[in-house]
C-alpha cells in the first residue's frame, strides 16, 4: 500500500494529539491525587446524630473516599438547625471552597426561597449539586386502635399527628393536605424525631403520623406492617408504589389547577429527598472528581452491602437528575411559591 507524505503527516499529527490529550488527562489525575492525598474531607450533614440523614452521611463517608484520587479520609460533621438551613448557609457562605467539604441537607432547603426567604442566605442554582441518595414516598398512617379507616375519615374529623419541627415534612405535609385537599390534621409539635412521635402514637397520645417515609416504615418498623398495627391512608408522592397500589395518592384529591402545581412543587422535593451538595466556586476538576466518585460509589457492591446491613433503603440518582429539580424551583412563579408558603405556614 502506498502512503503519501500528507497521509503520514496527518497520522503523525493525530498521534501527537492523542498523546497530548492522554498526557493532559494523566496530569489532571496526578494533580487531583496530589491535592487529596493525606487530606481529610468533611461531609456537613444538616441533621442530628442518629437519624436517617446522619446514617446516610456516615455510610457515604465510609466509601466515597475510595473513589476520589488520593483516597482522602472522609469524616462527618453534624450541623442541625432550621431544617438544614444552618448547614446550607454554612456550605454556601463559610465552608472551604477547595473541594474538601460537601454536604447532605434536608430536602426542605430546595423550597426555602419561598418558605423561608429571610433564612435562606444562598442561591440554589449556584451550589454544586453532587447527586441524591434517595427518592422518597411518604405515607399517612393511622394507629390500629383509632377509628380512622380512610383518608376521607380525616376530612370529617380531627386527627392528631406528631410534628418534629415546623419546616420538616412531619408538619409541613399535614398542613399542606389541610390546605389543598380539606383534611383536618391537628399537628402536635415538639417531638425530637419520628421515633419519639411513633412511641407517642403507640401510647395513644397521637392518632397517627401525617408524613413518614414508607421505606423507613418498612425497614425500621416492619412489625407495624406484619402485625397490622397501622393503617396506610394516603401516599404523598407523584406516582403509586408497586406495593401500595390500593392506597390513594394525595394528588388524586386536588381539584384546583393552581393547587395541583403547588402540590407538584412540594412533591418535587421528595424526588430529591437526600440531596448531596458542595459549595459554589469549587474548582471544576475537583468538582468533577467528587461527582464521578459519587456515581461510582452508588453502584459499588461494598457500598450497597453496607447500606443493606444498616437497613438503609436507597434509590440514588446522579447530579443531572437533581439539577432538573433545582431548575423547577428556579423557574416556579412567585404566585405558586407564595401559595406553597401559605399552605405550609405553621402560623395559619
Amino acid at each position: 500500500m502506498i502512503h503519501t507524505r500528507r497521509q503520514f503527516a496527518s497520522r503523525a499529527l493525530a498521534c501527537a494529539a492523542t498523546l497530548m490529550l492522554t498526557g493532559a488527562a494523566g496530569a489532571r489525575a496526578d494533580a487531583l491525587s496530589d491535592f487529596y492525598a493525606g487530606k481529610t474531607m468533611t461531609i456537613i450533614v444538616g441533621a442530628d446524630v442518629g437519624g436517617g440523614y446522619d446514617a446516610q452521611a456516615r455510610l457515604m463517608s465510609r466509601h466515597i473516599g475510595r473513589f476520589i484520587p488520593g483516597n482522602p479520609t472522609v469524616i462527618v460533621q453534624n450541623m442541625p438547625g432550621a431544617g438544614s438551613l444552618l448547614a446550607a448557609n454554612h456550605l454556601y457562605n463559610v465552608a472551604a471552597k477547595d473541594g474538601t467539604v460537601f454536604g447532605l441537607v434536608q430536602r426542605g432547603v430546595l423550597s426555602s426561597r419561598f418558605t423561608n426567604p429571610a433564612g435562606a442566605r444562598f442561591d440554589l442554582a449556584k451550589f454544586n449539586w453532587v447527586g441524591n441518595l434517595s427518592k422518597e414516598t411518604a405515607v399517612t398512617l393511622a394507629w390500629h386502635t383509632t377509628s380512622f379507616q380512610t383518608i376521607e375519615d380525616v376530612m370529617k374529623k380531627e386527627m392528631a399527628v406528631g410534628g418534629t419541627g415546623p419546616t420538616i415534612d412531619t408538619e409541613t405535609t399535614p398542613r399542606l393536605l389541610n390546605a389543598l385537599i380539606g383534611t383536618k390534621f391537628k399537628v402536635v409539635s415538639g417531638y425530637p424525631g419520628t421515633t419519639d412521635a411513633a412511641l407517642a402514637m403507640e401510647r395513644g397520645e397521637l392518632d397517627g403520623m401525617g408524613d413518614w417515609s414508607w421505606s423507613n416504615v418498612k425497614t425500621r418498623r416492619p412489625d407495624y406492617l406484619r402485625d397490622k398495627k397501622v393503617r396506610v391512608l394516603l401516599q404523598v408522592a407523584m406516582e403509586k408504589l408497586p406495593d401500595l397500589q390500593n392506597v390513594p395518592l394525595a394528588l388524586d384529591y386536588v381539584k384546583d389547577e393552581k393547587d395541583r402545581k403547588v402540590m407538584e412543587l412540594f412533591l418535587a422535593q421528595k424526588s430529591a429527598a437526600r440531596p448531596v451538595v458542595a459549595p459554589p466556586q469549587v474548582p471544576a476538576d475537583r468538582m468533577a472528581a467528587i461527582r464521578a466518585a459519587f456515581d461510582k460509589m452508588i453502584v459499588d457492591p461494598a457500598f450497597l452491602k453496607d447500606a443493606s446491613s444498616q437497613k438503609l433503603e436507597l434509590d440514588p440518582t446522579p447530579a443531572a437528575d437533581i439539577e432538573k429539580v433545582i431548575a423547577l424551583f428556579a423557574t416556579t412563579s412567585d404566585e405558586i411559591g407564595q401559595r406553597l408558603k401559605d399552605a405550609i405556614d405553621p402560623k395559619k
